[in-house]
């Protein structure tokens, strides 16, 4: 799971204090989620899944298919 936040944040040119800052946490507590050190909140993987424009269970690895759900 978190190699995938780190591939989705550098195929997008994006370092990670701009991801923390749309999850609205430091850079320091970002990279904790993105080395696996710090779980991440489901709200937080809710807002990573929408800004990515990805489901959830792509972001934790349930699935390869990064389509996300149709609603």
């Amino acid at each position: 799971m978190y190699q995938r936040l780190r591939n989705l944040r550098e195929d997008r040119d994006l370092n990670q204090t701009a991801v923390a800052e749309v999850l609205h946490v430091s850079q320091t507590t970002y990279s904790r989620y993105e080395s696996g050190t710090l779980d991440i909140p489901s709200a937080s993987l809710i807002a990573l899944a929408r800004f990515y424009g990805t489901s959830v269970d792509y972001l934790l690895g349930l699935t390869d298919d990064p389509v996300p759900y149709r609603k």
